[in-house]
């Protein structure tokens, strides 16, 4: 990983738990992880910090907001949606691996208007490991619920996308699933 990204992925990680930090804090928080004690490293980092704050503003994933007092920063919602993505793509991300004996269905109706986002979701959904079952019917026995909540919220998809848990499917739908998820 780039220090470009490792700064990129500090950044998303602190937004990510708080609606907005300022930017001080989070330029201090990045600097003491990346342990820059002299000067010149600190200056490098700085640097580095406020070029990834920059290229992620202007890809439309960082807003800032200016007061006379400070300047702070907030994850838009195409840089929360990003986020989810990075997590999902980690190796660190937990996925339980152990059928909890339900399942998570996923009915999406999302306009063409909203294209886009209906694409985004497709690949979160994917990248979640569920499985299309009939056109926009997505089903799982991953415990995803609570993350594709904050994703139908933060994308404003609340009449869009329905998430239901059910403790039973037919047996036709099962056939989607290899065995292994059905062990308890």
């Amino acid at each position: 990983m780039t220090k470009r990204n490792k700064i990129q992925e500090l950044i998303y990680k602190l937004l990510g738990q708080k609606k907005t930090t300022s930017l001080d804090n989070l330029v201090e928080h990045i600097e003491g992880i990346l342990e820059s004690p002299d000067l010149e490293r600190s200056t490098k980092a700085r640097y580095a910090i406020t070029r990834a704050l920059k290229n992620l503003s202007e890809k439309g994933e960082l807003e800032n907001h200016d007061t006379e007092h400070s300047s702070f920063l907030r994850l838009t919602n195409q840089g929360r949606q990003r986020m989810r993505t990075m997590k999902l793509d980690s190796d660190a991300f937990p996925i339980s691996t152990h059928w909890d004996g339900k399942w998570r269905i996923v009915i999406l109706n999302v306009p063409e208007e909203q294209k886009e986002q209906r694409n985004a979701l497709r690949y979160l959904l994917k990248k979640a490991n569920f499985v299309c079952a009939k056109n926009s019917v997505w089903i799982s026995p991953y415990p995803f619920e609570h993350f594709f909540e904050n994703i139908k919220k933060d994308m404003n998809l609340t009449n869009e996308v329905m998430i239901m848990v059910s403790d039973e499917i037919d047996e036709d739908t099962r056939k989607y699933f290899s065995d292994r998820y059905l062990e308890g």
